[in-house]
């Protein structure tokens, strides 16, 4: 089900069994260079590999040139209703365009902004969303969502292949886990492009990254999607931090710690959950790269779940009332002082990082 053919978005490649690639939005004033720049390159910083940014009037649209100057990573422009912001993003140089074509007017602008695409040499991803399926001969309307979503994309692609363009990827979205996978699912079986996954308008970060988790995690165990973006209530670098966990949980793609740690119970120590979060905060300040690749960081708060429990990790704290031992793969290395602990683990990781 995974898909077979390769799209390019700058120097970005998707789909074909190349990695899976991870998404953002900004979420400033696209006219407004200078701040969409400087969030891009933060979301660069965090793991982001393409940045998308909305397109809703023709400053921003004329923005997009002077944005590409001040990032590396792709650039794709979300477009809406006016054909028009979409040429002149072209023009512009937005690496990939995002359109909705049940949203554009007239076929004759639609096959306009096609056909401009090809000329540029560019990607378009076809984006379906639940709210703004338009009616397409053919395909019934007392369907399932799923299945009217899936055939909704499908016929686009047609369409496009029929004015001698391919280069397309597809996703289709809803706010709901259930309805997202099963339309992903049906399109998986009817083509070989590239899918972008997620669920759209997901929420704030509590409920959110647990409808984003089950939904994309779910369909990337199943072997179908090969961009994702987790949409959230909040600052895109947490939409980008939150991918990248669903990736490692899923086993697909790792980017720096994988932090266990366990739930805590009375054989704690005082103060382990917060010993825990002070670790998660500040590595992630110290590691701005994520930190070694894949490394496995285990926080324990007592002889029970660590160091034996925790073997299999790199390298780990194992709690005590009064100390703790700081092990890697499982063999003790020293004892710790509690108010010592993530400056121990920190140091530890760093010599680990300096014979990577």
């Amino acid at each position: 089900m995974a898909s077979r053919r390769t799209v390019s978005v700058g120097r970005v490649k998707i789909g074909g069994g190349n990695p899976v690639i991870v998404q953002s939005m900004t979420k400033t004033d696209t006219s407004d260079t200078g701040r969409t720049a400087a969030q891009i390159n933060r979301l660069e910083s965090a793991g982001c590999e393409i940045a998308r940014s909305a397109v809703p009037d023709m400053n921003a649209a004329k923005a997009f040139g002077r944005i590409k100057k001040r990032v590396r990573i792709p650039l794709v422009a979300d477009i809406h209703f006016n054909y028009r912001l979409a040429l002149e993003a072209i023009d512009r140089g937005a690496d990939k365009i995002r359109i909705n074509p049940g949203n554009i007017s007239s076929e004759q602008r639609l096959r306009e902004v096609v056909l401009s695409a090809g000329r540029a040499g560019i990607p378009i991803r076809i984006g379906i969303n639940s709210g703004s399926i338009r009616k397409v001969k053919g395909i019934r309307q007392s369907a399932p969502l799923a299945e009217r979503m899936a055939e909704t994309a499908a016929h686009y692609v047609k369409l496009f292949g029929c004015w001698g363009f391919e280069d397309v990827v597809i996703s289709v979205k809803t706010t709901g886990v259930r309805s997202t996978a099963d339309a992903c699912r049906i399109l998986a079986g009817k083509t070989d492009n590239p899918l972008h996954v997620g669920i759209t308008e997901a929420g704030p970060p509590g409920s959110g990254t647990v409808k984003s988790a089950l939904g994309i995690g779910m369909l990337l165990m199943e072997g179908i999607g090969d961009t994702i973006r987790v949409s959230l209530t909040a600052q895109p670098e947490e939409e980008v931090r939150t991918a990248w966990q669903i990736l490692s949980a899923a086993g697909v793609r790792s980017r720096g710690l994988d932090i266990i740690s366990c739930p805590t119970c009375s054989r704690c120590r005082p103060g382990f959950m917060k010993i825990a979060g002070e670790f998660e905060k500040k590595a992630s300040g110290v590691f701005r790269d994520g930190g070694p690749r894949g490394l496995k960081v285990a926080i324990m708060g007592c002889e029970v779940n660590g160091p034996g429990e925790a073997k299999h990790a790199d390298v780990g704290i194992a709690g005590g009332r009064k100390s703790g031992l700081l092990f890697r793969k499982g063999r003790v290395v020293r004892k710790v002082r509690p108010d010592r602990w993530v400056g121990s683990l920190i140091s530890e990781i760093k010599k680990i990082q300096g014979k990577t």
